[in-house]
């Protein structure tokens, strides 16, 4: 039965060019005010890498009807004071529809991102805590979870390496 969908095969060579072609987008699309750009490039290894450990290029992402992308708060069961608020990213726009109404929330149509705008994105959004990644299609009951402390742990672990080998390169 043909639901219509289409499925990528895995290329991983595919992936990789499509990844630098995302990044060049980021660089290229950052505020020309003499810091972004070259902050850019420094953190771009890095959100490449985490985004190689995912399936996909692209991911659907919910939308609020005002246009941002739908975040919801998860209550843990055992301790219902700790709470995380995330963002659900989806193989297939038909897995995003799903999984918007299963969470019952009024969205708009999902967006197609790029996983590395969505990475860099999450850098942004103070209140999110992690973005999951339903990686298989017609499965939303796993996913793969990236956390924005672990991203932003990797990012300074980076700079700060990058920091060291330019002391050495100049000594």
């Amino acid at each position: 039965m043909n639901s219509g969908i289409l499925h990528r095969t895995f290329n991983p060579a595919h992936q990789k060019m499509n990844l630098d072609l995302q990044i060049q987008e980021l660089i290229h699309n950052a505020p020309q005010d003499g810091t972004t750009p070259a902050l850019m490039q420094a953190i771009a290894p890095v959100i490449k890498s985490m985004a190689e450990g995912l399936k996909h290029t692209e991911y659907y992402i919910p939308r609020s009807v005002d246009g941002s992308w739908l975040m919801v708060t998860l209550k843990n069961r055992n301790q219902p004071s700790v709470e995380k608020r995330i963002v659900s990213a989806y193989a297939t726009l038909v897995d995003a529809e799903v999984g918007s109404q299963i969470m019952n929330n009024l969205t708009i149509e999902p967006i197609q991102t790029p996983v590395t705008h969505i990475l860099f994105h999450m850098l942004a959004l103070k209140p999110v805590d992690s973005v999951i990644f339903f990686e298989t299609p017609n499965n939303l009951e796993q996913g793969t979870e990236i956390f924005r402390n672990t991203l932003q742990e990797n990012i300074k672990k980076h700079v700060q390496m990058q920091k060291r080998n330019s002391r050495h390169t100049i000594a």
